[in-house]
């Protein structure tokens, strides 16, 4: 069986990877190595009360989170303005061109195409404005609005049936933590993993598709 949809992450795919910018900034703090990927974000392979994870499902608000995870930060001895940390890691130059233009490729070839974010509702302008969403996707699942975020098979299983029913055997899935590749794979679906360069990713997505994508051209 060919497959036919594939899910796309947001961040550390469209735009550089939130993790990789934290752990800069927490050594750059003088934070031992993980501290501050910790303090933020919690255990971000599981689905807990963490701050930052009641956020992503929007149960509370970033004021009311930011005030909670400078509370951790100080159990560690660290001040921790979670203000000041997201807008070092905002990324205000677009989305990755070479991503686009491979989700524009998956397209064309007829393969439904889905984004699939852990993101806050605070965030909503900001990170649309980074892509042209309409065009890229046919669906897209939110964790703050929908209540669930990754790794929570949840969110998965709402994007395949809004791109009609997907089975997971069906669909790949591109995200740049380890965690959310481990879950997805549970499912069924051919996961990959992004790393710092998108490129090498892209390329197996390319190959993994290669029977759709030359039956697109043709």
């Amino acid at each position: 069986m060919g497959f036919e949809a594939v899910l796309f992450d947001l961040g550390g795919v469209f735009t550089p990877s939130p993790f990789e910018a934290a752990e800069k900034a927490g050594a750059d703090m003088g934070a031992a190595p993980g501290l501050l990927m910790e303090i933020v974000f919690g255990p971000y392979h599981e689905d807990t009360d963490h701050p930052w994870h009641r956020l992503e499902r929007g149960e509370i608000e970033l004021e009311t989170a930011r005030g909670q995870i400078s509370e951790l930060g100080r159990t560690h001895g660290l001040e921790v303005d979670l203000f000041a940390l997201l807008a070092s890691l905002a990324n205000d130059n677009g989305g990755r061109q070479v991503v686009i233009d491979c989700v524009r490729e998956v397209r064309a070839a007829g393969l439904h195409t889905a984004l699939v974010t852990n993101n806050i509702r605070e965030f909503g302008d900001a990170w649309k404005s980074l892509l042209p969403v309409d065009e890229l996707f046919d669906a897209v699942a939110d964790s703050c609005l929908l209540g669930v975020r990754k790794p929570d098979p949840a969110m998965f299983e709402y994007a395949l049936a809004e791109l009609g029913g997907v089975d997971p055997t069906r669909a790949v899935f591109l995200d740049d933590f380890a965690g959310n590749i481990d879950a997805a794979r549970r499912m069924g679906m051919h996961a990959i993993l992004v790393e710092t360069d998108p490129e090498p990713a892209l390329a197996e997505l390319r190959a993994v598709l290669a029977a759709e994508l030359a039956a697109g051209n043709r």
